[in-house]
């Protein structure tokens, strides 16, 4: 860390790794017959599904990123789909920060595609020949299309804003005494964090381009943004470091886009099963108890001209139990849940979601840890019984871990299409290896959609 982390940065102080396109990079790192053609990763093998990832070759040509395989090849026919492998994006991720680690250290991992380095002053004053090593080591450990956008600036949120602007595979440096000027024909949309909900935040504010947003007062930027978030926001744009506190997980939970053969009630409570079990194991692996379950579904909807679904449905249920760690507690929720949904449930269901919340650390829990909810029955045979419940997770967990992901399941052994069920990786949050189930996949092992 430099010695500079809190204040008003005095120099380069902050580098911003961005990889582009990453995931349909890596697929064409991995397979070279891919490189150059335009390439689109999507989740599951299924002529509705959409894009989570396209190549710059596809960008170039019109495709972005959400795009159905349908609204794709109308624009590029020759467009080539692989169904998505997170299991090999975690792992060749874990060896790009290891040759990230030979040229600068990694202080965050904003994603599995993002990261942010502190910058000593000599670092820092040498900007463009340390990018250029980065990306040399990074091709040489690789190969040349996986490539990256780096920033550089005083404040994290500045080389962040440099790096997006300077995509793909770009190098972009920002200093202080070039502010507000560098930015000032900037979209605020382009910024981090200025979402379309917050830019209509800022029009309401008067606050129309950057110039405006530059002249805004720290208090002024708190009260748009309703919240210390604004303030932290003003001081990464001008150059001060602030440090965010250490987050508290609040939950744990999985959602999956049902496929079209899966969206009837016994797949639903398959798929759901599979998510609560998934979402159970990260509970017992954060050494936590909770005491809440939420399920919930999307559906209906068309979509516009612009491929985005209109007018979503949206139904959920929440049930409360005593902290619990267990998968029986957790099953047992889910299935009054569902009882719930099969007489309540007014639509089809597109999506489920399962959240297990209201987490308490094991060293919150003062008294009787089972007699801790309101309107729960306690007593010792319900505490007993809980712990062999608990018994039971945690022998099916090890077992697991020795024999492999599927040894052992609480139904039967099924695996909904595109697999990788509470395995996802979604931003900000990069799977643990036992959040997989089944066989690693080869690095090599593409699947290529047959539609």
């Amino acid at each position: 860390m430099t010695q500079h982390s809190r204040g008003q940065a005095r120099g380069i102080e902050r580098l911003y790794l961005d990889f582009d396109s990453f995931f349909a990079s890596a697929e064409q790192h991995f397979n070279p017959d891919l490189r150059g053609l335009p390439v689109g990763v999507v989740p599951l093998d299924a002529l509705h599904t959409g894009c989570i990832a396209v190549s710059r070759q596809a960008k170039a040509r019109g495709v972005k990123s959400g795009a159905t395989i349908r609204q794709a090849r109308e624009i590029v026919p020759d467009m080539v789909f692989v169904v998505a492998r997170h299991d090999v994006y975690v792992r060749l991720h874990k060896r790009i920060l290891d040759v990230i680690e030979t040229v600068v250290p990694v202080a965050h991992v904003r994603s599995i595609d993002e990261v942010v380095c502190n910058l000593l002053p000599s670092e820092g004053a040498r900007a463009e020949d340390l990018a250029r090593q980065l990306k040399t080591a990074l091709s040489t450990a690789f190969s040349d299309v996986l490539t990256c956008s780096i920033g550089m600036a005083p404040t994290e949120l500045l080389a962040k804003i440099a790096a997006e602007l300077h995509k793909p595979d770009g190098f972009k440096l920002i200093k202080a005494e070039d502010l507000p000027q560098a930015l000032s024909g900037i979209d605020l949309s382009d910024l981090p964090g200025i979402s379309k909900g917050m830019r209509a935040r800022l029009e309401a504010a008067q606050v129309r381009d950057f110039n405006d947003l530059w002249a805004l007062a720290p208090k002024q930027a708190r009260a748009i943004w309703g919240s210390v978030e604004g303030e932290r926001f003003w001081n990464g744009l001008h150059g001060y470091h602030t440090e965010r506190p250490a987050t508290k997980k609040s939950m744990f939970g999985h959602s999956r886009i049902l496929p079209r053969d899966w969206r009837n009630p016994e797949k639903v409570k398959i798929c759901a099963r599979l998510l609560t079990e998934s979402a159970g194991r990260r509970v017992r692996r954060a050494d936590v108890r909770a005491t809440k379950l939420s399920l919930s579904f999307r559906g209906g909807g068309a979509r516009n001209a612009s491929g985005r679904r209109t007018d979503d449905k949206h139904w959920s249920w929440e049930g409360s139990f005593a902290p619990a760690r267990d998968d029986h507690t957790f099953m047992t929720a889910l299935g009054a849940g569902l009882a719930e949904a099969e007489h309540r449930l007014p639509f089809q269901p597109r999506s489920v979601s399962v959240m297990i919340h209201g987490l308490i650390g094991t060293t919150e829990i003062m008294g009787d840890l089972f007699a801790a909810s309101p309107g729960v029955s306690g007593g010792a045979s319900e505490t007993a019984d809980r712990a062999k419940w608990e018994k039971v997770s945690d022998l099916m967990d090890g077992l697991r871990a020795k024999l492999g992901p599927q040894a052992l399941s609480m139904g039967p052994q099924t695996e909904v299409p595109g697999g990788y069920v509470g395995a996802k990786i979604a931003f900000g949050r990069i799977p643990d290896e036992e959040d997989f189930s089944g066989p690693p996949v080869a690095d090599e092992d593409t699947h290529f959609v047959t539609f």
